[in-house]
C-alpha cells in the first residue's frame, strides 16, 4: 500500500498537480496567517478594536468569491484545456501577492483585505480544475489514494503555511518585508510546478460561458440537485467547511484571549489540527481500503461532535496565566494545555475520516462531461456554508457576546443533528449504486 502511494506521488501525471496544489494552499495559509496575526497582535494599526470582527470579516472576504464566481469557473474548466488554465491562474497569484505585499509594506488593512479577496478569486477558479483533473490522471483504484494524498498535502501545506506565517512574523521583529518576499516566492514556485502539468482533454469546447453569475449559479446548483446522491454528498462536504471555519477562524483570538499565549502558540494549535487532518486522511484510506466507500464518514461525524465538547471543557479548565506564555510554557504550565492540544488533534483526525471519502465519492459519481461544474456546485455550497459560518460566529461572538466555548458546543450539536440526517439519507442511495465512475 505504501509502495502504491510512493509510486503515485512520484509519477509525472500526479506530482506536478500535487505540487501546484501544495504551493497554492501553502501561500493561502502563509498570507492568511500573517494577516490574522498582524490584526490580532496590532502590528498594523486599524480603526476600531474589535479583533474578532476583523478576523471573521477576513474569513468572509476570502470565501465570498466562491459564491460569486464558482459557476463561471466550472464552465471554464469544462470548456478550456485545464493545464493552460492552471498556469494562467498561477500568474494571477503572483500579481495578487504583489498587491498584498504593498498592503504589508505600507500598513493598509484595506489593501490587505482586498488582496485576500483576490486570493479567494484565485482559489475559486483553481478549485474546479484540480478536482476535475484527478479522475482524469488517476485510475479508478487510485482515486481514494489520490484524494488521501491530496488532502494530506493540503494539510501539510496548511501546517507549513501557518508555521512559516507565524515564524516570520515572530522572528522578523515587525519587519513585514520578509512576509512579502515569502508570499511572492511561493507564488512563483507554484507557477513553476504548473509548467509540468500534462495537457488535459477538453470536455466540451462548444460550451458557451454564461457570465451572469447569478443565473449560472442557480443552473449549476439545480443540475447537482437533480442527481440526489451528488446533492447529498455536496451538502456533506459543505457542512465540513462550515464546521471547520467556525473553529479555525477563532483560534488566533482563542489563543490570545483564553490562553493568553503568543503567536507561536497560534501556529502550534493550527499545526496540530493540520497534522490531525493529514493523519486522518491517510488512516482513512488504510482502514477503508482502495475502493471508494462511505465507511469512515460516520466515525468522523461522531468525532467532530465528541471532541468539540472535549475541547470546550479543556478550555474552560485551562489555567489563566497573568503573563503572555510561549511555546515552552504551554508544555510546562499544566496538564489542561495537553488536553487542548489533544482535542484539536482528534478534531483534525475526525475531519480527515469525514471529508476524504466524500470527495472521492463526488468525483466517482460526477458525470465526466459535467465534472468540473459539479465541483463548482460543491464550491458554491461550500461558500454558502462558510459565509453562514462567518456570519454565525460574528453574531454569537460580537453581537451577542457569548463565550467562544459555547459557540463550539452549539456547533457540535448542530453537527450531530446534520450528520445523523445525512447518513440516514445517503446510505440507501449508496447501496443502490455501483462504485464505478459513470461517464
Amino acid at each position: 500500500m505504501m509502495e502504491e502511494k510512493s509510486s503515485l506521488i512520484t509519477s509525472k501525471r500526479f506530482l506536478p498537480m500535487f505540487l501546484t496544489q501544495f504551493f497554492g494552499a501553502l501561500n493561502d495559509n502563509v498570507y492568511k496567517q500573517s494577516l490574522l496575526l498582524v490584526i490580532t497582535y496590532g502590528l498594523i494599526q486599524h480603526s476600531g478594536n474589535n479583533i474578532s470582527f476583523l478576523n471573521n470579516l477576513a474569513a468572509l472576504l476570502f470565501i465570498l468569491p466562491y459564491f460569486i464566481f464558482s459557476a463561471t469557473a466550472g464552465q471554464m474548466a469544462d470548456k478550456f484545456e485545464r493545464a493552460k488554465l492552471v498556469r494562467s491562474i498561477k500568474i494571477l497569484e503572483i500579481i495578487i501577492m504583489l498587491i498584498g505585499s504593498c498592503g504589508f509594506l505600507f500598513g493598509h488593512i484595506s489593501l490587505l483585505l482586498f488582496a485576500l479577496f483576490l486570493m479567494g478569486v484565485h482559489s475559486t477558479f483553481f478549485g474546479p480544475i484540480k478536482y476535475a483533473i484527478l479522475p482524469e490522471i488517476l485510475k479508478p483504484h487510485e482515486l481514494m489514494s489520490g484524494n488521501a494524498l491530496f488532502q494530506t498535502g493540503t494539510s501539510l501545506a496548511i501546517l507549513f503555511g501557518m508555521i512559516l506565517g507565524g515564524a516570520i512574523i515572530s522572528f522578523s521583529g515587525g519587519n513585514l518585508v520578509w512576509v512579502c518576499i515569502e508570499v511572492v516566492l511561493i507564488a512563483c514556485l507554484g507557477y513553476l510546478a504548473s509548467r509540468f502539468i500534462e495537457t488535459q482533454p477538453i470536455n466540451d469546447s462548444s460550451l458557451k460561458i454564461d457570465w451572469n453569475f447569478l443565473r449560472t449559479s442557480v443552473q449549476t446548483i439545480q443540475y447537482a440537485k437533480n442527481i440526489p446522491i451528488i446533492y447529498l454528498i455536496l451538502l456533506g462536504n459543505s457542512w465540513y467547511w462550515f464546521y471547520g471555519a467556525s473553529y479555525l477562524t477563532q483560534i488566533p483570538e482563542l489563543t490570545h484571549q483564553y490562553l493568553n499565549a503568543s503567536e507561536n502558540v497560534v501556529s502550534l494549535l493550527l499545526t496540530l489540527f493540520s497534522v490531525g487532518i493529514g493523519v486522518g486522511s491517510l488512516l482513512c484510506k488504510k482502514i477503508a481500503g482502495t475502493e471508494v466507500n462511505f465507511k469512515m464518514v460516520p466515525i468522523g461525524a461522531i468525532g467532530l461532535t465528541v471532541f468539540a465538547f472535549y475541547l470546550s471543557i479543556a478550555l474552560h479548565f485551562t489555567p489563566k496565566s497573568a503573563t503572555v506564555i510561549g511555546l515552552t510554557d504551554i508544555f510546562t504550565q499544566g496538564q489542561m494545555y495537553y488536553h487542548v492540544m489533544l482535542a484539536i488533534i482528534l478534531l483534525g483526525v475526525s475531519g480527515g475520516f469525514y471529508i476524504v471519502p466524500l470527495y472521492a465519492l463526488m468525483q466517482a459519481y460526477s458525470p465526466r462531461s459535467h465534472r468540473a461544474r459539479v465541483v463548482a456546485a460543491n464550491n458554491i455550497f461550500n461558500a454558502i456554508f462558510m459565509v453562514a459560518s462567518a456570519l454565525f460566529s460574528m453574531i454569537i461572538l460580537s453581537l451577542l457576546k457569548i463565550d467562544m466555548t459555547i459557540l463550539f458546543c452549539i456547533t457540535a450539536v448542530f453537527s450531530a443533528f446534520f450528520c445523523f440526517w445525512l447518513i440516514r439519507r445517503i446510505q440507501p442511495l449508496l447501496i443502490q449504486k455501483s462504485m464505478t465512475v459513470e461517464d
